[in-house]
């Protein structure tokens, strides 16, 4: 060591005499200021543990009682929250089957409507095709009634040609009226 350093460092090692091959001397002294820095450390810690315990104490429950109300509370909220989700699903499973259920019934009223117009259309072209099968009957008798019409006046033409020429005026009615009952008595096809 220097020895010109501050007095204070002197007076201290010219206290402390420590036997030669030891780092500490195991004396009584030091066994006294261990034992009171014993006291001291246990003194200072029931002091601080009396005046600490209590608020430390209650600041760690209160701390304790608001964690388990967190928890408790977000169970609440998840089981509210699994319960809303359940109803959402049955709303949505009972949505799928009331569109399930429209979905069905308007099928079954296209169904319907198409048996319907397909009735009506078959109605109406039966009501068409008897018209025209009645429209084509009576154009058909009609057809005969001018064409016996025709024949009658043509061949009444034509006798009355051949009578004037051939023969009196008494045969010639007589002529006429057996070509007219003729003629009468003739079916005609319809």
């Amino acid at each position: 060591m220097r020895k010109g350093g501050p007095p204070i460092f002197k007076i201290a090692l010219a206290q402390s005499t420590v036997p030669d091959g030891r780092l500490f001397a195991l004396d009584q002294q030091m066994l006294i200021s261990v034992g009171v820095q014993l006291l001291n450390f246990v003194v200072l810690a029931v002091i601080l543990g009396w005046l600490l315990y209590k608020p430390v104490r209650k600041y760690l429950a209160a701390r304790t009682q608001r964690i388990s109300g967190q928890l408790e509370d977000a169970q609440q909220k998840m089981a509210g929250a699994e319960e809303l989700k359940a109803q959402y699903e049955a709303q949505l499973r009972e949505i799928e089957a009331e569109r399930a259920r429209v979905l069905e019934a308007a099928r079954l009223e296209a169904a319907e409507q198409s048996k319907q117009i397909l009735a009506e259309a078959r109605s109406e072209a039966d009501a068409i095709r008897r018209r025209a099968e009645e429209s084509t009957l009576q154009e058909k008798e009609k057809l005969q009634r001018e064409t016996w019409q025709y024949i009658v006046e043509v061949s009444s033409l034509m006798t009355e040609k051949l009578v004037q020429k051939a023969m009196d005026s008494e045969a010639h009615q007589r002529l006429f009226d057996d070509a007219m009952a003729q003629l009468e008595e003739t079916p005609w096809p319809r």
